[in-house]
Order: structure tokens, then sequence, then C-alpha cells
């Protein structure tokens, strides 16, 4: 089951739904030209939801690096339970990012403690692989606690991965740009050649290879 929420009362309107727990799901490095695309799920009850939307879980793209980290370990403490799933590059160019995100989603809930009644996913994007409940929230980073928590370990998570890969892979900038087609990062394609886990089915669209 499928339901859009395009408005900022999402979250109030599904407070009935959501008596129990609030499972949100939410991605990250869809739009990079490097590396895995993540997942992370995130599973909130009661007072802890309050808790952490108190102590400032919002978007993780409204948040700094060092924000972002510190709010890391406090999420993780106060969730009943996470996940996090993953999709290679190879996936992502045999099979179309979309396909790949949907296959991150899949790991990372298969890798929670319960199986959900019911998924909360950011974007207007339905979780195809996922026959159970969902209801899919544009913005829903925004609007979502459990949503919002999510993408921010799914980015602390990627970052951290992209800051190792660094060593492995030096001259692209990874630690900086995270994969992400920066102008400098595109100049290092340019300079070095592409690495295996550049995306070639990205890069070939923007004529690069």
């Amino acid at each position: 089951m499928k339901l859009i929420i395009p408005d900022g009362k999402g979250e109030d309107r599904l407070q009935v739904l959501n008596k129990v727990s609030e499972i949100g799901i939410d991605e990250v490095g869809r739009g990079a030209i490097f590396g895995p695309v993540f997942s992370a799920a995130v599973v909130l009850k009661g007072k802890n939801k309050l808790k952490i939307k108190q102590l400032g879980v919002k978007d993780s793209k409204k948040l700094t690096s060092k924000t972002r980290e510190l709010l890391f370990p406090k999420i993780i403490e106060l969730s009943s339970d996470y996940s996090f799933g993953q999709s290679s590059v190879r996936e992502i160019d045999q099979l179309g990012i979309r396909h790949a995100t949907e296959l991150s989603m899949i790991r990372a809930i298969k890798k929670l403690k319960e199986n959900p009644s019911e998924l909360i996913i950011d974007g207007p994007l339905s979780l195809r692989l996922w026959q159970g409940r969902q209801r899919n929230i544009i913005s829903g980073d925004s609007k979502f606690t459990s949503i919002a928590a999510a993408s921010i370990i799914a980015k602390v998570t990627r970052d951290f991965l992209m800051e190792r890969l660094e060593k492995k892979y030096p001259g692209y900038f990874i630690f900086k740009n995270k994969g992400y087609g920066t102008k400098e990062h595109f100049s290092s394609l340019r300079a070095n050649g592409i690495t295996t886990l550049h995306r070639k089915s990205f890069l070939t669209k923007l004529n690069l290879i």
C-alpha cells in the first residue's frame, strides 16, 4: 500500500497509526558518482522519539558533519532498533540506481530484529520490492523523526567509508566530496582516469567515459 503525503502535517496525521513504533528508512549516496548507495532503517518508540527530536535531529542535509557525528551515538542509543544496507557500484551499474537503492533498503529492513508492520519511506517512490504496508513521504526527512534519524546515521556511516576509501583511491578528493560529482572530482577523473568504484553508468551519461 502506498500513500504520498506532500504537506508538513504527516507526522501528526499518523500518530494514531504509530502508537507502538515508528519505522523510518532513508538512503544516502544515490546521486554520487563513486561508491555504494547506503540505506538505514530506524525504529523509534514512545518517549525516545521525543527525546531524539529534542536533540535537534532533522534532515541530515541541514546539519553540519560535526553535528551529525555528535548525534549518531545518541540516535543509536535511543533507537529501539536500527540497521544498514547497501548496494555496490556493480549493482548500480547493472541494475540501475533505483533498483539498487531499493535493494539497499530491503537489506536494511531484513536486518531489523522484527519484521516491520509498516514502513515510512522518504520520497515519492514506492519500495517495489517490499510487499508490506508502506507510506511514502515527500521531504519525509523534514517531517518524521525516524526518517531524519535514518538519514543521519546513513550519512555518517557512508561518509566514514568514503574517508577510508580515500586511502585506497588517493587523488580524487573522496574524503572531501564523499563521492559526489564536484568540479574538483571531475577534474581529477580527467587527469587520473576512473577507478573500480566509480559508477560507469553515471559517467557514461555525463560523457566522461
